[in-house]
């Protein structure tokens, strides 16, 4: 250990006077950072390229670039020792796929959570909702490569195909809506006991803190999950679920479309929940419910009711929260730029474990763009989310090259600037179509395992 951490505070020197090839996320990922991880979780390594610091920023390398492959990233770092006058390293992916593996993914989980929290605790007043922070909770999923590992712990689909379907995982994301940040992450199966949203939730109840406000849609809203995050200190702003009847016209009304309701206590207690649990639940719970409506056009809901603990009319008004819950829809961008625009909804590694550490490693990198957007946007008074992610991404890409050659603070502040320049523009009530005009290749679709196929003539059809 004392070798290692020699070792450690060499390469911490060393990066410090040579700039770190994750710039520019060297100041809230440095190498100290993980470090000092690296220590909590006893790791230990020999004086080899590939540390746990340098196989962390070529991994995060090969996350960010566009081609995803692993010889792209080792020769990046080759390309970079060369400049930098070190000791050029072999191309051969080989040493850094095992120093990949090597890597736990607990290594991962708390860096993603460190660089959420200290992106959360960063964010100026005029970001937060009655100086209140506000989250909100969303899920999604992915798929990765057909291997029986990931078969055995991720199942395919019941509707494809043995050998042609693919393994696919649920996750569920917990985002500080002011900044944008991932704050934790739950992953498991797309099917099977306990598989769902709601449950994968609820093992992330940790990272929820007093005075909070969460934001969700109608899946959440359950009367357990409601009382347990009010015993937290945690306040929800929920879409009512469709199966509740609302009568306005009943509870202790507050204005238009706008009244206090009494929940009662389910008598049949859920699957999930322990008897001494669902003992404590208080009898009834006293909620606000309020309604509104959307006419702008490509809105598929027209009206929505929501359910909330916020039961004050007066300091929390009903247009307030009906603008509250429309950027709960932030969620929904955020997941889709770590699938669409970082390209996370189909995942590379062959074993859950390694899948498992390349979506944290996604998260971990999305962390650091929000970072660099939430830096652009104070230092030009702009909302964060009035900056476009995937013209911040393109751009960190293209300049991260020359300021590993020549990092400057001019580089740095055009950097910004040029992230800033990248707006999203406010069109309320735009539609667009779910439809694509350029078709993709006509490639025949593969309805029997691969290696069945290969066995078929050459000309021989796949059906």
């Amino acid at each position: 250990m004392d070798r290692t951490q020699n070792w450690i505070s060499d390469q911490i020197r060393l990066f410090r006077n040579s700039a770190a090839p994750v710039l520019p996320f060297a100041d809230i990922l440095a190498p100290g950072l993980v470090a000092e991880i690296s220590q909590e979780l006893k790791l230990v390594f020999r004086e080899r390229v590939y540390t746990p610091f340098i196989t962390l920023c070529v991994f995060l390398g090969q996350v960010l670039s566009e081609d995803h492959s692993c010889r792209e990233a080792v020769a990046r770092l080759l390309a970079f020792r060369i400049a930098k006058g070190q000791r050029p390293c072999s191309p051969d992916t080989n040493p850094y796929c095992r120093a990949r593996k090597r890597l736990p993914e607990k290594l991962f989980q708390l860096l993603v959570q460190r660089t959420g929290r200290w992106l959360q605790q960063s964010v100026p007043d005029e970001w937060l909702f009655h100086g209140r922070r506000i989250k909100s909770v969303d899920g999604s999923t992915v798929s990765m490569p057909d291997t029986p590992a990931n078969q055995k712990e991720y199942p395919q689909s019941r509707s494809q195909q043995p050998g042609v379907g693919f393994p696919i995982a649920r996750l569920v994301v917990v985002f500080c809506v002011s900044c944008g940040a991932a704050l934790e992450m739950s992953i498991g199966p797309w099917r099977g006991k306990q598989t769902g949203e709601a449950a994968l939730f609820r093992s992330l109840w940790d990272s929820l803190e007093a005075d909070d406000v969460l934001l969700a849609d109608r899946y959440y809203c359950s009367y357990a999950t409601i009382a347990l995050l009010k015993n937290r200190g945690v306040d929800i702003v929920f879409r009512k679920h469709q199966k509740r009847h609302s009568d306005f016209r009943r509870g202790t009304r507050l204005g238009k479309h706008d009244h206090l309701i009494r929940w009662k206590k389910p008598q049949q207690r859920p699957s999930w929940m322990d008897k001494d649990t669902f003992a404590e639940l208080p009898k009834e719970l006293v909620l606000r419910e309020i309604k509104f409506t959307i006419v702008e056009k490509g809105k598929r809901t027209k009206e929505i009711i929501l359910i909330t603990t916020l039961l004050d009319a007066e300091v929390f008004t009903r247009r307030e929260l009906a603008n509250l819950y429309n950027i709960r829809w932030r969620a929904e961008i955020d997941l889709r730029s770590l699938k669409s625009v970082m390209e996370m909804d189909v995942l590379r590694c062959k074993t859950p474990d390694m899948v498992r550490k390349e979506v944290w490693s996604h998260l971990l990198a999305y962390n650091l763009i929000r970072t660099v957007i939430a830096k652009a946007a104070d230092a030009h008074q702009r909302n964060p989310y009035d900056i476009s992610f995937k013209g911040a991404l393109q751009t960190i890409n293209s300049f991260r090259d020359y300021m590993l050659m020549n990092l400057t603070s001019q580089w740095y502040e055009a950097l910004l600037k040029a992230i800033v320049y990248h707006e999203v523009g406010n069109r309320p009530g735009r539609y667009e179509p779910r439809a694509r005009k350029r078709r993709p290749k006509p490639y025949k679709l593969l309805q029997i395992p691969r290696h069945e196929a290969r066995m078929r003539k050459p000309g021989k059809t796949y059906d």
